[in-house]
């Protein structure tokens, strides 16, 4: 009788064929990534496809967490692992171990990753850049302890300023601990509180002994740098992140510290030419100043005070008499027209029309009678004159008649 198996059992063994064939153990794939996720177990899942097929892939946190770069869909890749079956859901796919860019490097893919997300947010706009101190007195050196580069700073610094105060922070500047350590120092430093200038330094090599200086910790940390940092890292040709985010890049560390450390003899001869042509400049404003008062001094005024204040009292005499002869032409004026108008009010005064014989009738009610209408017969009347009033009653009225 044939032998019936189990799903398990089928899938179990397929597994078990694919993990002894010498190309499926160990193998590279290329292709283009699709339907990719990051768990945030930290495994990643995805697709890689080419013109006609997909393959499914699956890359554990132990192996995503080493990658230099984040995988993104739509990139060439090459997907190193070995495939093997799912036995849940019974499908197989490749469990990879490493992801290279096809075409460009994982390190210079991750390098420009981090440069434009860090650009995005701000990192190394030049309006957050920090101006170095004109006279700093305390510098610090993050650089390893041995080597030309601690050496190079020491010799420049010393040459141009005696009085300097370094202060070395030593750091490994490659390997796995360097970012970390470079980071540290950075914010050691910071604390201290005495520290006015930091030199981040290291010598030349490839992409890969740099990198250190183009991880994301290192970025950050000078980004929060309370203390200008100067980044001189590798050789003129090299950029790194750290020179983006610095507040100044200078080409090899030996620039670097010139950069910092103002020459004290070219200091001085400026601070002495400053003095001389502060002292000329003074001598000639006196001499300028000397040369007005001579002029104003030798004038009419200094040489006769009092002819200028008879003039002055004289012109205010005149002021004075021309302000009373105006006052008194006014007041004139004003008495004139006074005059005439009282003359023409005392002509309409009733009382002067009584003087000619003219007298004012009133009725009984207080009203002036001007017209016969007013009146009838019988009613009371005032008549009043310049020198008194008489009462009468009305006898009879004669309309129309004349005086």
């Amino acid at each position: 009788m044939e032998k019936v198996f189990s799903v398990s059992d089928i899938n179990t063994y397929i597994k078990q064929l694919l993990s002894t064939d010498s190309i499926l153990s160990g193998l590279s794939v290329r292709g283009e990534i699709s339907n990719f996720k990051h768990h945030y177990t930290g495994h990643m899942y995805f697709t890689v496809k080419d013109e006609s097929s997909v393959l499914k892939c699956v890359m554990f946190r132990s192996h995503a967490s080493l990658l230099r770069f984040m995988p993104k869909n739509g990139e060439k890749v090459i997907v190193s692992g070995y495939i093997s079956v799912f036995e849940r859901d019974g499908q197989y796919q490749l469990y990879a171990d490493d992801i290279q860019p096809d075409g460009i490097g994982a390190l210079h893919l991750a390098y420009e990753q981090l440069k434009n997300k860090l650009q995005a947010e701000g990192l190394f706009d030049s309006a957050i850049k920090k101006k170095l101190p004109l006279l700093p007195r305390n510098i610090g050196i993050v650089t390893s302890s041995t080597g030309s580069v601690i050496k190079d700073i020491i010799n420049v610094t010393y040459r141009r300023n005696k009085n300097m105060r370094l202060l070395l922070y030593p750091v490994a500047v490659q390997g796995a601990q360097a970012a970390g350590q470079i980071a540290a120092a950075i914010n050691k430093l910071n604390q201290l509180g005495n520290i006015d200038i930091i030199i981040v330094a290291r010598g030349g090599g490839s992409l890969e002994e740099l990198w250190a200086f183009n991880e994301e910790i290192v970025a950050r940390s000078i980004y929060a740098s309370n203390i200008p940092v100067i980044s001189a890292v590798g050789h003129e040709t090299d950029f790194t992140i750290c020179d983006f985010a610095a507040d100044m890049r200078a080409p090899t560390p030996s620039a670097a510290a010139e950069l910092a450390v103002p020459d004290l003899e070219v200091f001085l001869y400026k601070i002495q030419n400053y003095n001389i042509r502060m002292k000329t400049a003074l001598v000639n404003k006196l001499g300028t100043c000397r040369a007005q008062l001579q002029k104003i001094s030798s004038g009419a005024v200094f040489r006769q005070p009092y002819d200028r204040i008879n003039q002055l009292r004289l012109r205010l005499d005149n002021e004075m008499k021309h302000l009373f002869m105006c006052n008194e032409m006014l007041l004139k004026d004003k008495k004139s027209g006074f005059a005439m108008l009282a003359g023409k009010l005392d002509v309409l005064s009733p009382l002067k029309i009584m003087e000619r014989g003219y007298s004012v009738v009133k009725a009984s009610e207080g009203g002036v009678v001007s017209r016969t209408e007013q009146v009838k017969a019988g009613d009371s009347l005032e008549i009043c004159l310049k020198d008194g009033s008489i009462d009468c009653n009305v006898i009879s009225i004669n309309r129309g008649g004349r005086l």
